[in-house]
């Protein structure tokens, strides 16, 4: 699986958690089923501010959400922010699901970087 990082402004510049460490911390966190209408993501944009949509873009990332897999539960922020999983989402949505299985972090945990930049990170 490709390294990844759930990002988040701030005042202090760009927040990144490590995707890893995340699943690590919400192993122990039971599994609940979430209604996907509940996942405030789910009608928000796509890409990246800074990021145009193209179509390879949208081909690269519908490949992603193929090979997504729903056994593994979605990870939610403290506030139900999708933290890991939106292409599990994306995936759940296209087969007409109405929920999909999730952990939540009752606390957000310290960011392992601020004021980043994506291409600045270990992948």
């Amino acid at each position: 699986m490709r390294k990844q990082y759930y990002f988040r402004p701030s005042p202090d510049g760009l927040l990144a958690w490590d995707v890893d460490r995340l699943v690590r911390l919400t192993r122990d966190i039971p599994v609940r089923a979430v209604p996907l209408a509940a996942i405030r993501e789910v009608d928000g944009p796509v890409f990246g501010d800074d990021e145009p949509p193209t179509w390879r873009s949208f081909v690269d990332h519908a490949r992603l959400m193929e090979a997504a897999e729903l056994a593994y539960p979605i990870i939610l922020a403290a506030d139900g922010a999708v933290m890991d999983g939106m292409h599990r989402v994306a995936k759940a949505l296209r087969d007409g699901r109405a929920t999909i299985d999730a952990v939540q972090l009752a606390e957000d945990p310290p960011p392992d970087y601020v004021g980043c930049h994506p291409d600045e990170l270990p992948y």
